[in-house]
């Protein structure tokens, strides 16, 4: 089989379209809890603490005394709280997607039938075997 056609059957298989399907939906999910950390929950939040600008908070390094001209150097701190934060919503939201994808397949499973009730032939080679069980040493 040449590495083409397993390739094709490779990208075939449902699994991996799923896959695809799955990547794609969580970068445009993440991108909407993103906006909603940025746009909508930080502002409020930083003017709960004086007005601060996650984003803008950073460390400036001392000037380069090789070059003083060039800009000193920064750590950008707020960033890093803002990228947090992003991770930290996100990681809720998937959390009470799963919870509730969860308590759908309880739901489910809970009303589904239960198992039909063996028939006649399929109990008596039941108590064959278990009576075979018995007598073999």
């Amino acid at each position: 089989m040449g590495i083409i056609s397993e390739f094709k059957q490779f990208v075939q298989r449902g699994n991996v379209i799923d896959l695809a399907v799955g990547v794609i939906m969580g970068a445009a999910f993440g991108k909407i809890v993103n906006s909603l950390v940025t746009d909508v929950l930080m502002p409020p939040i930083g003017f709960l603490v004086g007005g601060v600008k996650f984003t803008d908070l950073k460390f400036a390094l001392p000037a380069n005394p090789l070059n003083p001209k060039l800009e000193p150097a920064t750590i950008n701190y707020g960033n890093f709280l803002q990228t947090t934060f992003d991770f930290l919503i996100i990681a809720f939201c998937i959390f009470m997607l799963i919870q509730a994808m969860n308590k759908m397949k309880k739901k489910q499973d809970a009303g589904a039938a239960p198992p039909p009730e063996p028939t006649t032939q399929e109990k008596l080679l039941m108590e064959i075997r278990d009576l075979l069980k018995v007598k073999s040493p």
